[in-house]
């Protein structure tokens, strides 16, 4: 088993390494390169969803004429 105090010490390195790393401009291209891509992905994914609401609509559509014009 780790003692308190490694594990102590192991938590200060852990620390002191991500906190140099995230100072990094590499780190903050990086971090803003996968924040851009999610962004565009959420955008993809919500102009997918409306498309498929649009046609769905249209279809419901189609098929409320449809039953008018077999009624008649």
């Amino acid at each position: 088993m780790i003692s308190h105090t490694k594990t102590l010490l192991i938590g200060a390195v852990a620390g002191i390494v991500v906190s140099k790393l995230v100072r990094t401009n590499s780190f903050r291209k990086s971090c803003a390169r996968v924040l851009s891509a999610g962004l565009q992905l959420k955008n993809d994914a919500t102009q997918f969803v409306e498309n498929v609401k649009e046609d769905a609509e249209d279809m419901n559509a189609e098929c409320e004429q449809a039953k008018k014009s077999a009624k008649k």
